[in-house]
């Protein structure tokens, strides 16, 4: 796992965009969980930073697709899955694994 932010640097219910091994990965914070998705949908890769995030979804601002937070299923267009990635908290330390 790479240390990639400090839990200071995402607020409440807002996000960052880390680039991890020459990937951008969005960091969403949400009451002080941390889920780490790639900032690109799946359906035509349109960057999800200025995305919507409500009731453990992101909805992509181009086309209004909603990706589950935990495991970015999307039940209303099943073909399209967003990569979401292990996250561990340590103190300040935001830790994602790539696989």
């Amino acid at each position: 796992m790479d240390n990639v932010a400090k839990i200071s640097e995402v607020p409440n219910f807002g996000k960052k965009v880390v680039t991890v091994s020459g990937r951008e990965i969005l960091l969403i914070n949400v009451k002080g969980v941390i889920y780490a998705v790639e900032n690109e949908c799946p359906h035509q890769g349109s960057p999800l930073n200025a995305a919507v995030v409500k009731d453990g979804y992101i909805a992509c601002p181009r086309h209004g697709y909603r990706f589950n937070l935990t495991d970015g299923q999307c039940a209303e267009h099943p073909d399209f899955t967003l990569t979401t990635f292990p996250v561990r908290l340590a103190g300040d330390d935001i830790a994602v694994d790539l696989g």
